[in-house]
């Protein structure tokens, strides 16, 4: 009988669920793809239901759901936070057994449940799936029961995290408060935060390191005076304005220069304390391998400095790094607890994991519109010459293939695609199709034989989680951030056949081997998941073509009033924006 194991992260942010089964990884999928909510923090019943069907499996047939992180010592932080007396809605969620009841309630499971720490799930969803037989591991986020930080070593399938920093000192929580202070959303706004800093100048650097005191061994400190993280407004006090001599932005105040050089000072800072901490770290492990997860692992800007600045040789970061993944690492624990046995998982080569669409559904929902759309069924080749040319042509691609990725990256399943080499084509994608700030910058995906002679990077980049500095003969205007850096994503034949085959298209129409890669999906919105939500996004934007598996949309061919009506019916559920960090 196949051992089942269930992975769940949910009731905060990031909702996600896994299947292991006999030591490997299926099927994983966040519920914000299935819900249409951004974050969405419930229970993924819709997610699961996923996993179940397309292993042919009943709730029944579960031997363990595996929770990432111990609602008994979550409780115990919460309580001393004084957050017991906010509200009663707060009380409601505050008993030991409260995750236990969602779990059983929600998605009818009567089975066994296993609770794990919120960093050993961290560190496991990236140390049981590096493919490594040992590795430092060093976890970083916002906070989970108290653990904002863990230090530990991987040997076999044995994990030892033997050091932490506790709750309220957080460096996801520093870079959380700024990313409030600067106006942004926080748990989603972080990443603007990254893409803003190479704008500025590292003149707040004193005022950012009065923040957070940097101590000996994995240790650091936040200074509290200037932090208040149980206001449900904001997560700062009055002394942080008068620190950085300018009252908090709000998100009708344009973005200054100001904000771009507290931006990069906060991001200077960030990468110096963990380089030092990884430096400790390799002091105390010796060991050339490096596993990083926790939100703050999504800071590609930080890694890059890392793997650079320290001895390790080699840096594993879980592409879902985020709460989301520590689904990955609880059903991986569960795993080796009942089974005694090490992960069957080699390195995780992609995150293809999500559901996928055949031809026969995709052609049944477009003849059920009245959009004109061309066939490509049985010709694949003759499909990826077309869209190639379309990309070649300037037009912004709607792509839409295979099985949906796991993360919060689009990796070529659910993308956006575009020339690299177009001057003007950041700024239309940001402003006709993304509808986000004209600051951020877009990732370039390239061919594994070819990337070495466009960027500045000696190893594979599949999941974007690296930048790197562009030195490629070709200009690439689009791709290069404003400080000559890009998120790099290879791309693999045997892992993503089809992408791959794109890629070489473009190359042979146009000598690059690069396309802009962006997520398919609008400011506010989760990454799509079924040709319905592709549809929708198409409709709703100025995307010039639509690629549904075998078939091609093109907007210069169907009515402008048949799109508005159909975008009119076809609605997306969005969350509230948040101010302050969801760990309560």
């Amino acid at each position: 009988m196949a051992l089942n194991i269930i992975g769940i992260s949910a009731l905060y942010h990031d909702s996600a669920c896994c299947l292991v089964q006999d030591g490997k990884l299926k099927f994983a999928a966040e519920e914000e793809r299935f819900s249409r909510i951004k974050a969405d923090d419930a229970i993924p019943r819709m997610a699961l239901k996923y996993c179940l069907k397309e292993a042919g499996l009943h709730i029944g047939d579960i031997d363990c759901i595996a929770f990432y992180e111990d609602p008994r010592k979550k409780l115990g932080r919460q309580l001393w936070s004084g957050i017991w007396d906010r509200s009663a809605i707060l009380r409601k969620k505050f008993r030991p057994r409260w995750v236990e009841r969602e779990i059983r309630d929600i998605l009818g499971y009567e089975g066994n449940i296993e609770f794990f720490d919120h960093h050993l799930s961290h560190a496991a969803s990236s140390y049981h799936y590096s493919g490594f037989d040992n590795a430092a591991i060093m976890t970083v986020d916002g906070v989970g029961e108290w653990a904002t930080t863990t230090y530990g070593m991987g040997l076999g399938s044995n994990i030892d995290l033997w050091e932490e920093v506790s709750y309220p000192h957080s460096l996801g929580l520093l870079y959380s408060t700024l990313t409030n202070y600067l106006g942004f959303e926080v748990n989603e706004g972080e990443y603007k935060v990254m893409g803003l800093a190479p704008y500025g100048t590292p003149r707040y650097l004193r005022q950012v390191r009065e923040l957070v005191t940097i101590l000996d061994d994995g240790q650091y400190a936040l200074n509290m005076e200037y932090f208040d993280f149980l206001e449900e407004e904001r997560m700062f006090t009055d002394k942080l304005a008068v620190l950085f001599g300018k009252p908090a932005r709000t998100r009708s105040i344009p973005v200054d220069q100001d904000h771009m050089d507290i931006a990069r000072s906060l991001q200077v800072v960030l990468e110096e304390i963990l380089i030092n901490k990884a430096l400790y770290l390799h002091r105390k492990t010796g060991s050339p391998n490096l596993c990083m997860a926790g939100g703050v692992a999504l800071n590609c800007v930080a890694n890059g400095k890392i793997i650079k600045n320290t001895p390790f040789k080699h840096l594993f970061v879980q592409p879902a790094a985020n709460d989301a993944g520590g689904a990955l690492g609880a059903a991986s624990l569960a795993y080796t607890k009942y089974s005694g046995q090490l992960m069957q998982q080699d390195k995780l080569s992609h995150v293809y994991l999500g559901p996928r669409f055949g031809t026969a559904v995709i052609r049944q929902m477009l003849e059920a519109t009245s959009l004109r759309f061309h066939s490509f069924e049985g010709n694949p080749e003759k499909l990826l010459k077309a869209t190639a040319a379309r990309i070649a042509d300037g037009k912004v691609i709607g792509w839409f293939h295979g099985r949906m990725e796991f993360g919060p990256r689009s990796l070529g399943a659910r993308s956006i695609l575009a020339d690299p080499r177009d001057a003007g084509m950041r700024d239309k994608i940001n402003a006709m199709v993304k509808k986000r700030e004209g600051f951020r910058p877009f990732a370039p995906a390239a061919l594994d034989s070819e990337y070495k002679k466009h960027f500045d990077i000696d190893h594979e980049s599949p999941f974007m989680l690296e930048t790197c500095q562009v030195i490629s003969p070709i200009d690439l205007p689009a791709i290069t951030h404003v400080d000559g850096s890009a998120r790099l994503q290879t791309v693999s034949y045997n892992t993503n056949p089809r992408f791959h085959a794109l890629l070489e298209a473009f190359y042979a129409l146009t000598g690059c081997p690069i396309l802009l890669n962006t997520s398919f999906n609008v400011k506010g919105e989760p990454i799509v998941c079924t040709p319905e939500d592709a549809l929708n996004c198409f409709i709703g934007t100025n995307i010039d073509a639509l690629v549904l598996e075998d078939f091609i949309i093109d907007r210069d061919e169907n009515e402008l009033d048949i799109l508005e009506w159909m975008a009119g019916v076809m609605t997306t559920k969005y969350a509230a924006a948040r101010n302050t960090y969801t760990f309560i």
